[in-house]
């Protein structure tokens, strides 16, 4: 058998008309709107509706943030690969979870549709419900396209993941704000809690995969198969300084991208004077596709270059391009600016996708993936979360200018560390491993 510490195959190349045709490859598709769906609805077009409402900015940034619980999803992780759910476990162990988080979803977007804002208490507690089972889903369906085909055929299906992912963050920001202009938010909330049960439908015809588990016969034997071992067994592989560090770096080196995701950006727009409808526009239908020829451009880097490479020419970029916000405080209501803005943001957004992947896929042991991956995703996410849960106040207390500057600031201990590990990576063909995310 294989050691972990060998390098990885590379996968058998996979035509386009083949990615798209397999059945495999529409499940995932529709796996990924589902996953897509939700994540936009509790952070940045959640913003617009928070804002309308006359929520002060440090609270909406507060109570956007509730994406925060992506970053948090490895506690319970564990549980999707040893658990099984009463009832649900009928369609098996992983589309068991995923029709349990696909309804937890839909619960949770008809429930903020029902409380509104005005009651905003339990508003934000539904809001957390949304957060947490989409955050579930992501687990489910990163299980599930891991385990329904072998490794030659994951490209694929990573692709058509992303495509179904990207077209959900249209639905759920330009979508959605153009309707807001003309529907009530809860009602606009409540169609798009209606367009979940496609995935749901989707779940009930997929197949289960064909995967034999392990039953632990104790408790004791339970915890450290699920809980301890995916723990230890990665400062194994790296040692315990090498681990250290790229734990360090993992946690540093996306601060600028995931600062300015959260609900500071929604504010900042309206405050710049664009209507929700440019927004909409610019931003989340034409933003998007910039970003899609961001991630192909970085996908044929990986190729050639090799996934640390082009992971250090993102991580420098995705910094620097936070600066462009500056031209565009000089400029407000200019849609001219804001095209060309978006259009450099969302292109490096899209660039530091693949090789982050790719990346940190390579550091996963096959035999924790679900686990193990669920923790470097997490991780790698969560200080540009915490920053975002204040960046309300930064930018209320600094101005908008200076939060940005701080942003492109925050790059620097990554690209110290970068340069560190460097020795250690930039010849390893391992981190040239097939992504397990998009």
């Amino acid at each position: 058998m294989p050691t972990d510490s060998a390098p990885a195959k590379k996968p058998a190349k996979v035509s386009v008309w083949h990615a798209f045709t397999q059945p495999a490859a529409w499940t995932m598709f529709l796996f990924g709107f589902s996953s897509g769906l939700p994540f936009l609805l509790v952070a940045g077009t959640l913003a617009y509706w928070l804002k309308e409402k006359g929520i002060e900015l440090k609270d909406i940034t507060m109570i956007a943030s509730a994406g925060m619980t992506y970053a948090f999803k490895f506690l319970w992780a564990p549980l999707l690969d040893h658990w099984r759910l009463p009832l649900f476990c009928r369609l098996g162990q992983r589309r068991g979870w995923l029709l349990f988080a696909q309804l937890g979803v839909i619960a949770g977007l008809v429930g903020m549709a029902m409380l509104t804002p005005l009651q905003l208490a339990p508003f934000v507690g539904a809001t957390l419900v949304v957060a947490f089972f989409g955050a579930t889903m992501d687990i489910a369906v990163d299980a599930y396209r891991i385990e329904i085909a072998p490794t030659s055929e994951q490209g694929a299906l990573v692709a058509t993941y992303a495509l179904g992912y990207r077209i959900a963050l249209i639905v759920a920001g330009a979508f959605a704000l153009i309707l807001a202009d003309h529907l009530p938010w809860p009602t606009v909330y409540l169609m798009l809690a209606a367009l979940m049960f496609v995935p749901v439908a989707t779940t009930l015809w997929a197949a289960e995969p064909n995967v034999v588990r392990h039953t632990p016969r104790s408790w004791g034997e339970a915890m450290r198969e699920g809980v301890v071992d995916p723990f230890a067994d990665f400062f194994r592989r790296y040692g315990v300084w090498l681990a250290l560090v790229l734990l360090l770096f993992i946690l540093l080196f996306k601060i600028p991208e995931q600062a300015t995701i959260g609900g500071v950006m929604s504010p900042f727009y309206r405050d710049m004077g664009f209507s929700k409808t440019e927004i909409g526009t610019v931003t989340k239908i034409y933003g998007i596709w910039i970003g899609i020829v961001g991630a192909f451009v970085a996908g044929a880097a990986v190729a050639r270059f090799g996934a640390w490479r082009t992971l250090g020419v993102g991580m420098v970029a995705i910094g620097l391009s936070n600066l462009l916000f500056l031209w565009l405080i000089g400029h407000p209501g200019s849609v001219l600016v804001l095209t060309l803005v978006i259009s450099g943001d969302n292109f490096t957004q899209g660039f530091f996708g693949p090789p982050t992947v790719a990346f940190l896929s390579s550091l996963v042991n096959r035999q924790h993936t679900a686990t193990q991956y669920a923790l470097l995703s997490s991780l790698v996410n969560l200080p540009g979360k915490v920053l975002g849960f204040f960046a309300g106040g930064i930018a209320t207390a600094t101005g908008y200018g200076s939060f940005f500057v701080l942003t492109v600031v925050s790059v620097v201990p990554a690209v110290l560390l970068f340069t560190y590990l460097w020795p250690r990576f930039s010849k390893d063909r391992s981190v040239d491993a097939v992504p397990s995310q998009p």
